[in-house]
């Protein structure tokens, strides 16, 4: 596979930016915003989104505002790392993005050693690679450093969300907003000693606060040079990506009068939270979009849930009621993949009870624990 050419001009090189971290951090939100910040200053963004299957919520949200989006779907990029290429090949040929923005797998590590380092071996001469930044919900954070009690997930899936956080160069507090100030100065003193490496900054995408700071670091530095790569048991971050249970669907919903899009998500997700409740399933995330088949300029409803005792949370919402649409689900979970799906058919049964008159089909799934990842390059040093 031939090098691309430069994405702006003979002498401009693209930038590329790697935005991480576990599932339910708030990467796509941090994404989007980050495009429209770029977009404001005139400059072009693609965007390459990354799943274990396809269908994700993920690029539905950012093609609907409106950004050149590319999904690679089968594996993380450290296991598609000639078709993360070609994806960003595909985006120059479309639009020549002067900056390209990719959101690995939430359950993928290593992103270092198998993406950036190769990329700067390789493609050095059209791409400048920032910084990678890794997000952390910080409820979540807590209970992985042992500040806090509650749900959490078993020690292997934890070992991958600790390496995660091992090889950032900036670790990002999302949602800075659930924690009291109190709470997140001991959080981030406990992300600064565990993991002396990054450089620790605190935000809230959603609510568009304290991004100004670490956005201008992924525009102007560069990922440091002189970092070997960590090290990594494969066979352990193998069974720990084992122990997720995977399900992505798509729902075609037809109604007899019109309904309420963004109850029925609300309902939806409380159902499949119950359910999962019940067998003691850590949620890592369930995310859901629907788009209306009269809806105009991409108006969607969506509703995301990141833990066992949250509560779903409305993101994008309808202003009119619906007659039909389509449902796309992505669900993660740390129990077996059919529990997941049999969680989610029992839960349309009773969101269609609820709204009666609202028929629900069950046109696509895929349900699955992800393979052991296996690397198309590991590179242990940064390249000169």
């Amino acid at each position: 596979m031939s090098a691309p050419a430069s994405p702006t001009s003979s002498t401009t090189k693209a930038r590329y930016i790697m935005i991480g971290g576990f599932l339910g951090a708030g990467k796509t939100t941090a994404i989007g915003k980050l495009a429209r910040t770029l977009t404001d200053q005139g400059l072009k963004v693609g965007l390459i989104t990354n799943d274990q299957a396809g269908g994700l919520v993920d690029t539905k949200l950012l093609r609907t505002q409106g950004f050149a989006t590319e999904e690679i779907a089968g594996g993380c990029f450290c296991c598609r790392f000639n078709t993360l290429v070609d994806a960003a090949a595909k985006l120059n040929d479309a639009t020549k993005p002067d900056v390209f923005i990719a959101e690995p797998v939430g359950s993928c590590t290593d992103l270092v050693a198998t993406v950036t380092y190769p990329l700067r071996r390789m493609y050095g001469e059209a791409y400048s690679i920032a910084p990678l930044s890794v997000l952390v919900d910080p409820v979540r954070a807590r209970r992985v450093l042992g500040l806090d009690a509650g749900g959490n997930f078993s020690s292997k899936v934890t070992y991958i969300y600790k390496k995660q956080l091992e090889e950032a160069d900036i670790i990002v507090v999302n949602k800075r907003d659930l924690l009291t100030p109190e709470q997140l100065a001991e959080l981030t003193e406990a992300l600064q000693k565990a993991f002396p490496q990054a450089k620790i900054v605190d935000a809230s995408a959603r609510e568009e606060d304290g991004l100004t700071g670490w956005f201008g670091s992924l525009s102007s530095e560069a990922q440091p040079g002189n970092r070997a790569a960590m090290e990594l048991d494969y066979e352990v971050y193998a069974d720990g990506e084992a122990l997720l249970g995977w399900l992505n669907a798509t729902v075609t919903l037809v109604a007899e009068d019109e309904f309420d899009a963004n109850g029925y998500l609300r309902c939806l997700a409380g159902s499949i939270q119950e359910k999962l409740a019940v067998q003691q399933a850590e949620v890592a995330h369930l995310k859901m979009t629907y788009s209306p088949d009269d809806g105009i300029g991409g108006e969607i409803a969506s509703v995301n849930l990141v833990r066992n005792d949250n509560v779903a949370e409305t993101g994008m919402t309808l202003d009119e009621p619906s007659t039909g649409g389509q449902l796309i689900l992505n669900l993660r979970a740390e129990t077996d993949p059919e529990a997941l799906l049999k969680a989610v058919k029992e839960s349309l049964v009773i969101a269609g009870e609820i709204y009666p008159g609202l028929k629900s089909t069950l046109d696509h799934e895929e349900h699955f624990r992800p393979g052991k990842p296996e690397p198309t390059y590991r590179d242990g040093e940064a390249p000169n």
